[in-house]
């Protein structure tokens, strides 16, 4: 997954997208992301799923299977999406039972999050953007 880690945010940084926050899991990962060209963020992720399955799918001795099949844009509509979205994303290890915290997971943005703005406003952004059924239907917890 550090390899795979790696790739996703050299895509970002290729395409010239901030990445804001971040977490891959072993069978997909989320990812907030600004961006002045979504389109070509998109289609670069496009081509990195692509290698990825071909490349997967070789270890595995099998083909045609897909790895990935798509990318989704969301716009962000206001500082409460913002700030529930990124919730959502570090929280994404616990929803599927990875790990007990979400400090603990290392393919993710979080612990580099908590060291920018802190254990105290963290839990104050928690509470302030709880994420409640934020995200119901994207990817279910037993994935």
């Amino acid at each position: 997954m550090d390899e795979f880690a790696g790739a996703v945010q050299q895509t970002f940084d290729l395409c010239g997208a901030r990445c804001c926050a971040w977490c891959v899991l072993p069978n997909h990962y989320h990812a907030l992301i600004e961006s002045t060209d979504v389109l070509a963020l998109l289609r670069d992720l496009g081509r990195l799923h692509g290698r990825s399955s071909y490349a997967w799918n070789g270890e595995d001795g099998t083909r045609g299977r897909k790895v990935f099949f798509r990318a989704v844009e969301r716009a962000m509509r206001s500082e409460r999406h913002v700030w529930a979205t990124m919730n959502y994303i570090h929280n994404n290890p616990i929803r599927h039972g990875y790990v007990e915290r979400w400090t603990e997971w290392p393919w993710s943005s979080a612990r580099e999050y908590l060291d920018q703005v802190g254990r105290e406003e963290a839990a104050l952004i928690w509470r302030s953007y709880p994420i409640r059924d934020y995200g119901d239907g994207w990817d279910a917890p037993e994935l």
